[in-house]
């Protein structure tokens, strides 16, 4: 790994805060994400599944947690499985955790190797009522393809089909949902690693440059402080494609007089940043775009001020939708008489800012958590971030700040990182 080792106390208090919530006489079982093939003999870059590494700390394939607080047999509460290494393994993959190294990692004591799984499972399944199985129950995502965590849900049912079985993914997604101070360390990492990323390819950008020029500045600037790589996809976009929401192919040239909106963040430690930033391709905006601009900061820190203890996700939508209509009415994209007459159910300002303005941020960039009927708490950590687009002129502006709520207010992980007109442009005048 990349990153720097990170403190056991953290994987041990969230297990303690998984079983906490399960039920009596009860087993989960976690298992880490599949190495998924590409084409040939070759496979896709290998990422850990956010569960188990939140669990355990474990950054390896074919890994497994067990976790079993009522079992009755010595030393079987917790066990982890890790990948049997050799020296052969060794030669061709390089190294993988020994048995020692996985105990520090995870402060997990009963580790074993993988092939020692089955007898040890069977053994536990024996004295279990019921089981926790593990699966991808993001609100946006609809499985496709049976990823090895929800094969393991088919093949238990099978060998143990008297069983009870339960959901993991409620638990889990009460518990990421809050930030422990170690998990705010971390995303700050990785947010300061982005800030970084950005003053550079702010003295980068010029009419001339290509948009995938820009990537390999970003990418070089986060390798360099032990980030693992983007958060996802990164989204680099000039002239018209700003007004492309998830525009990554990151291919054209950028012209004199348009803008660019940079969507992107960097991973450290499995956490992730999330930062939307538009700059002027010449070093200065125009006058229109400098109102767009300023419209969109000024939703975004009216929305920024909504992201409190007690506020709940579709009120704060719909407040921050009234701040839009605003804004856009302002700018002659909308009519106050327009907007009078609109159906509430399709409000107008959504042909400009189609997009919601906050998610969840952490382990996954859109990080899991309840956000229907679930109040704001403090340790949440959103993204803010509106924008308009108005695809006729050519002009996409997105901001985006990661933001942490607290018990007194809440604390912008991004309040470094230029955002206002004049800093932006200074920023770039800085260019040597």
């Amino acid at each position: 790994m990349k990153y720097t080792a990170i403190d056991p106390q953290l994987f041990i208090a969230n297990r303690k805060r998984f079983v906490a919530e399960m039920a009596s006489n009860a087993l989960a079982i976690f298992h880490s994400n599949d190495m998924m093939p590409r084409n040939a003999d070759a496979t896709h870059l290998w990422r850990q599944n956010s569960d188990l590494f939140y669990l355990t700390g474990i950054d390896q394939e074919e890994s497994v947690l067990l976790l079993f607080p009522d079992c009755s047999i010595d030393n079987r509460k917790e066990v982890l499985f890790v990948k049997r290494t050799s020296e052969e393994i060794a030669i061709w993959e390089g190294h993988k955790y020994t048995i020692e190294e996985a105990r520090a990692t995870s402060g997990i004591q009963n580790v074993f190797w993988l092939d020692q799984m089955p007898a040890i499972l069977n053994l536990l399944m024996r004295h279990a009522d019921s089981v926790y199985m593990n699966t991808n129950e993001n609100d946006r995502y609809v499985h496709e393809v049976e990823d090895r965590n929800l094969r393991n849900v088919f093949s238990m049912q099978k060998a143990y089909p008297l069983h009870t079985y339960k959901r993991s993914a409620p638990i889990m997604a009460k518990l990421r949902e809050i930030k422990s101070a170690t998990e705010v360390a971390l995303l700050q990492t990785a947010i300061d690693i982005t800030e970084k990323s950005f003053r550079r390819i702010a003295q980068f950008i010029k009419p001339g440059v290509w948009e995938y020029e820009i990537e390999a500045e970003i990418i070089h600037e986060f390798l360099r402080n032990r980030g693992t790589g983007f958060a996802f996809e990164p989204i680099l976009a000039s002239g018209a494609n700003s007004c492309v929401l998830h525009y990554n192919k990151n291919n054209e040239q950028c012209k004199a007089g348009d803008v660019i909106l940079l969507d992107y963040g960097a991973e450290y430690g499995m956490y992730n940043a999330d930062m939307t930033r538009v700059l002027p391709v010449s070093g200065t905006f125009t006058p229109r775009q400098k109102e767009v601009y300023q419209a969109v900061l000024n939703i975004q820190k009216a929305a920024t001020k909504m992201l409190v203890v007690g506020n709940e996700r579709q009120p704060y939508e719909r407040e921050v939708g009234k701040v839009a209509t605003e804004e856009l009415i302002k700018l002659g994209l909308l009519t106050k008489e327009a907007v009078a007459k609109q159906d509430p159910n399709a409000p107008l300002y959504k042909k400009y800012f189609m997009h919601g303005t906050s998610h969840f941020l952490g382990l996954d960039v859109h990080d899991i958590g309840n956000y229907y009927g679930n109040k704001f708490s403090a340790g949440m950590v959103f993204t803010c971030e509106p924008g308009i687009y108005i695809r006729e002129e050519n002009i996409g502006i997105r901001l985006e700040n990661d933001i942490l709520i607290t018990d007194k207010g809440n604390i912008d992980l991004m309040a470094n990182i230029p955002i206002e007109i004049a800093d932006v442009e200074d920023l770039m005048r800085s260019r040597s």
